[in-house]
């Protein structure tokens, strides 16, 4: 399992020839670290002055929000080994036979249906990541002020992760025949990465505004 892997063993896995796990398991890592920066941000907050002197509403929002970052951590987790699992069915697709006519239809079959489960898998990353941006901006703006700037690292990145797990989506849909699919989930990853850069630079804003950059 990757996530049991060493910070060095991950790092010298990635760099190998191998080609997974590679970028898609990467981006997975990116959004698990941005995730776990949030999170942080929330248990150097919850307990403090300032957050004794808000609403209880206010503290709700921050203890629920400090919740759903650890949960998508985990999810994130999940995607980073899922990811380099997809991708070696389609490398098993590959090696099907191809002698016969009827290989040759079976084998592009499989390698069409691989090329739909491998691109699934990064576009769910890329719409969990979108979902962080939710409580990274709960972090940037109740959280404790000597640890804003690490809301604003976990904001860049999650849209780094976004954008990774949408050139894996790109990527494979560049394999895929179903050109209507093709064309829907091209529009719809394009809205997501345009969407989640507003809100890295909202979130910036924020965080540079309280730091008084």
């Amino acid at each position: 399992m990757l996530k049991e892997l060493t910070v060095e063993s991950f790092a010298k896995e990635l760099a190998s020839k191998s080609p997974a796990p590679g970028g898609g398991s990467a981006a997975a890592l990116s959004a698990t670290l941005a995730a776990s920066l949030s999170s942080m941000v929330f248990n150097l907050t919850i307990g403090k002055k300032a957050y004794e002197n808000l609403e209880d509403a206010e503290k709700e929002c921050i203890i629920n929000a400090l919740k759903k970052s650890e949960s998508l951590r985990e999810d994130y987790l999940h995607i980073m080994q899922e990811d380099t699992s997809v991708f070696l069915k389609v490398m098993d697709a590959y090696k099907m036979p191809k002698d016969s006519e009827d290989e040759k239809k079976l084998r592009k079959l499989k390698i069409e249906e691989a090329y739909k489960l491998a691109l699934e898998v990064p576009r769910r990353l890329s719409e969990k990541c979108f979902e962080l941006y939710k409580y990274i901006e709960i972090a940037a703006k109740y959280g404790n002020a000597n640890a804003i700037s690490d809301a604003g690292v976990s904001a860049l990145m999650i849209q780094a992760a976004l954008e990774g797990a949408s050139l894996n989506v790109k990527i494979n849909l560049a394999s895929l025949e179903d050109i209507r699919l093709k064309e829907t989930l091209l529009k719809e990853t394009n809205i997501l990465i345009k969407e989640g850069s507003i809100k890295k630079e909202e979130i910036l804003k924020i965080v540079e505004d309280k730091i008084g950059a």
